[in-house]
């Protein structure tokens, strides 16, 4: 099986890890394999990998990928479980960690897998392929549920107009494929949204892939468990493509870094609040010039990383 994703913002992340040839890293989203290869050419045999990811699509590519590489340890489950997979490894701390966020090329690109709007499929959207698909939500949720989420996870200003499509569609015949939902959006929203660059299915299928995944609670629980693992020094590294996930990403690490609180005209500090990390880039990076042109996937993409103190 070939599980093809391009790492975006691949050198500056590397480099941000800094990583120790005798260190114990952590890939949250092996996906490719990419970014853990690049990771395990860079240890020496006393260095240790852990490469994780819910799809077991990248997980057998990966155990392929770097098969030759006796320091990496591969294990399949959502970064939000990585506190417990490191210590089934027998790890209590870590020196750097990488979290790549977000649905990958393979997944977009291969249709059966249900996550594009470009090509005909099952209404799928799940990344560990288990559990609740999109096409149970557009069936079984009512139109005041499904226009929450479309608003929410989508940012969708429709989001009502095309719930209510929804539902209306589906007492005509059930909403099983992706070209079904995304006619069903598209005949929904105004003509003026249909007039406007891009898909007007793209937000409903990113709401859509995120309330399936619970990608937004995974972060969070990512983020923490992350932190806890870091030795003082470690560095967390966080690739996010939507505002929704940078937000996240932003205000926790802001926290992090945050310091005494105690209002201004305090004589001496009684809080005892000290910074917990401090942040390698102040707004965090964007993909270069040349990057947009090679992958312009990678456009709304932002790398922020932290040191734990």
């Amino acid at each position: 099986m070939s599980f093809e994703h391009v790492p975006v913002l691949f050198q500056e992340t590397i480099e941000s890890l800094n990583i120790k040839p005798n260190g114990i890293y952590i890939d949250g989203t092996a996906g490719g394999g990419g970014h853990s290869e690049a990771i395990a050419k860079r240890l020496g045999s006393e260095g240790t990998l852990l490469a994780i990811d819910q799809d077991p699509d990248a997980i057998q590519a990966v155990k392929k990928r770097l098969g030759n590489f006796p320091n990496v340890l591969v294990r399949q489950g959502n970064f939000s479980q990585m506190a417990t997979l490191a210590e089934e490894c027998g790890f209590h701390g870590v020196d750097g960690i990488l979290m790549d966020i977000g649905v990958s090329s393979h997944q977009l690109d291969t249709a059966e897998r249900g996550f594009s709007y470009h090509q005909d499929a099952p209404l799928d959207m799940r990344m560990s392929q288990k559990g609740t698909s999109a096409a149970d939500l557009v069936n079984t949720l009512t139109w005041q549920e499904l226009a929450r989420i479309l608003s929410q996870y989508g940012e969708e200003k429709s989001a009502v107009r095309i719930a209510k499509g929804i539902v209306a569609a589906r007492l005509e015949s059930p909403i099983t494929t992706t070209l079904q939902l995304a006619e069903v959006v598209r005949q929904s929203v105004p003509a003026a949204v249909r007039r406007e660059p891009g898909h007007p299915a793209r937000k409903t299928f990113q709401a859509l892939r995120i309330q399936v995944n619970g990608e937004l609670d995974r972060l969070s629980e990512g983020l923490n468990a992350a932190f806890s693992l870091l030795n003082t020094g470690g560095r967390l590294a966080i690739i996010t493509f939507h505002s929704l996930e940078d937000r996240i990403v932003k205000k926790r690490m802001a926290q992090w870094c945050q310091g005494c609180v105690c209002p201004p005209d305090f004589p001496v500090c009684v809080c005892g609040k000290t910074p917990q990390a401090e942040l390698l880039y102040k707004r965090g990076l964007s993909p270069s010039e040349e990057e947009l042109v090679e992958n312009p996937r990678s456009r709304s993409s932002r790398l922020r990383v932290c040191t734990k103190l």
